[in-house]
C-alpha cells in the first residue's frame, strides 16, 4: 500500500455536515437575495446538486452538469451565475470558517504519512468547485499542496456514492486497487470503494449511516485510532514490491 485517499468533511474536517449546511445555505440565501426567495435558492441548489449526484455522462464535468441544471431551473444565464457564485466563494463563504475545530490528531497522521512516503489524495464528493474544497483542506489545518489530487466539481465526471468516482480517482492518479486505503465517515459513500479491492478505514467520531446498514470496513476507528494505526504503518511500497 502507498496511497491513502481521505474523505474531507466529518473526515479530515471533523464537524457534523448539518452544521455547515445551515451556515452554507444562510449565507448563499443572503447572496442570492436580488434574485430568488429563500425557498428558491434552496431547491435550485438542491436540485441542480442531485443532478450531480445522479449524472453517468462521462463527458460532462460535475461543473457542467451543475451549471447546465442550476441555470435551466432559475432561468438565469450562466456567465452571470459563475460570476455570482465565484464571488461567493471568494467573499460569503470564507467567514464559515468559524465553526471548525481541527483535529490533532488528523494533522498529526497526515504529518506522518508523509514523513512515510505515502501518496494523500483528498476524495471529498465533488460537489463543490475547488475554491471552496481548498478552504476546508486549510481549515482542517492542512496545506493542500500535501495532496496529489483534490476531487472538485471542476474535473471530475461522477460522485459519491458512485463506484465510477473511485474508478476514476485511480485513472487520474494512475494506481491499482490494492496500492490504496480510502478514509471517511460514511459508511455508503466511502466505504463502497471497497468494491474495487480499496482498502477501507471507517472513522467513527462523525459517522454517517443513513441506510442503517452494517458497515463492510477493513478497519473501524475514532481519530486517535487511526492516528495509533498511522504510526504503526511501514513506509510506503511502490506497486511493485507490493505486488510481488
Amino acid at each position: 500500500m502507498n496511497t491513502i485517499l481521505f474523505d474531507l468533511d466529518g473526515t479530515l474536517l471533523p464537524y457534523k455536515w448539518e452544521d455547515f449546511e445551515k451556515e452554507y445555505f444562510k449565507k448563499m440565501v443572503y447572496k442570492l437575495k436580488d434574485l430568488f426567495t429563500p425557498k428558491q435558492t434552496i431547491e435550485y441548489i438542491l436540485d441542480a446538486t442531485k443532478e450531480m449526484i445522479m449524472n453517468t455522462d462521462c463527458n460532462k464535468t460535475n461543473e457542467e452538469v451543475f451549471m447546465d441544471k442550476f441555470c435551466k431551473i432559475s432561468g438565469q444565464e450562466k456567465e452571470k451565475m459563475y460570476k455570482i457564485f465565484k464571488d461567493f466563494y471568494d467573499k460569503e463563504y470564507r467567514t464559515i470558517s468559524g465553526i471548525f475545530t481541527p483535529s490533532k490528531y488528523v494533522i498529526n497522521s497526515i504529518k506522518t504519512l508523509k514523513e512515510k512516503g505515502y501518496t494523500l489524495v483528498v476524495a471529498t464528493n465533488p460537489i463543490f468547485p475547488m475554491e471552496a474544497i481548498i478552504q476546508r483542506v486549510n481549515w482542517a489545518g492542512l496545506d493542500e499542496k500535501d495532496f496529489i489530487l483534490i476531487t472538485s466539481f471542476e474535473i471530475m465526471h461522477y460522485c459519491k456514492p458512485q463506484i465510477k468516482y473511485y474508478d476514476e480517482i485511480l485513472n487520474v492518479i494512475d494506481k491499482k486497487p490494492f496500492e490504496c486505503m480510502m478514509v471517511g465517515n460514511d459508511v455508503s459513500e466511502d466505504l463502497i470503494a471497497g468494491k474495487l479491492g480499496i482498502k477501507t478505514y471507517l472513522i467513527t467520531d462523525y459517522m454517517i449511516n443513513k441506510n442503517n446498514i452494517e458497515p463492510k470496513a477493513d478497519y473501524v476507528g475514532t481519530y486517535e485510532d487511526f492516528y495509533n494505526f498511522v504510526q504503526k504503518l511501514p513506509y510506503a511500497l511502490n506497486d511493485e514490491a507490493v505486488a510481488q
